[in-house]
């Protein structure tokens, strides 16, 4: 498996969450993005053109998954700033830390695959344990859940 390891300062988040599980998390997803990306353009001192597909768990434990176990789950953009908050819209902040990151290119069903075995495979046998932080991928400006084949950063926090 090819990663990198990424050490964080404080990153900052405008965006929409709602509570989600394991099992009804794509349409969470797919009706948050439809809200978001209606009114990205509101978001100012954005950081870069990426969006952020983001899950806080209470406390994310693979050897416990369970498939309702709920979660907040965000569409949003990294920022500068929280100094304008566009209405409606929630803001996050995440501490400093270390990040694994893992490039995917594929379907949204290779990535869901890809996920799975990352999660249940790979990192119990590999020498990185989870931190309690939000894990998320980053998907560029090209990204596009209707295309056959997209581009994404898998970010698992790590101690």
């Amino acid at each position: 498996m090819e990663y990198k390891i990424v050490k964080t300062d404080k990153i900052l988040i405008i965006g929409l969450s709602a509570t989600a599980n394991f099992l009804n998390t794509n349409q969470i997803t797919g009706q948050l993005a439809r809200q978001f990306m209606s009114r990205v353009g509101e978001v100012k001192h954005r950081k870069d053109n990426f969006k952020l597909s983001l899950h806080k768990y209470l406390n994310f434990n693979i050897s416990e998954f369970n498939p309702n176990q709920t979660f907040q789950k965000w569409i949003g953009v990294e920022v500068n700033n929280l100094l304008s908050v566009p209405a409606h819209m929630e803001t996050l902040t995440i501490e400093a830390g270390k990040y694994l990151v893992i490039n995917f290119e594929g379907t949204i069903e290779a990535f869901v695959n890809f996920w799975q075995d990352i999660h249940f495979n790979w990192l119990p046998n590999s020498e990185f344990e989870i931190d309690n932080r939000p894990h998320f991928e980053r998907l560029g400006p090209d990204y596009n859940p209707k295309q056959a084949v997209n581009k994404e950063e898998i970010w698992i926090p790590i101690k």
